[in-house]
């Protein structure tokens, strides 16, 4: 996984923040792959509950981007009974942050 543990504890305090102690946060694409450089940051976000989720998706965005810094980070989050592929490879190949 190319996050620091730094980075990791940013993003997991955001999502706390932003979605709840329960939401669940799953690093996927090519930051899993330690033998690839560069790429943006995917993020699959399972909230606590599913209210309001735009409002709460910009936000995590603002917290990360304060915290971080400028960089491309793509966030999904998942909806009960998300069937889009983009989540279930998300699933099948990411790591729990």
């Amino acid at each position: 996984m190319r996050l620091t543990q730094r980075q990791v504890d940013i993003i997991r305090k955001a999502a706390t923040e932003t979605f709840g102690p329960k939401a669940r946060v799953v690093l996927f694409g090519s930051r899993v792959d330690d033998s690839k450089r560069g790429g943006d940051i995917d993020l699959l976000i399972q909230p606590e509950s599913p209210g309001e989720v735009l409002n709460r998706k910009l936000q995590f965005l603002g917290i990360l981007e304060r915290e971080m810094g400028e960089r491309k980070i793509d966030v999904v989050i998942e909806n009960p009974g998300d069937t889009r592929p983009i989540v279930r490879v998300a699933r099948e190949t990411g790591v729990a942050l």
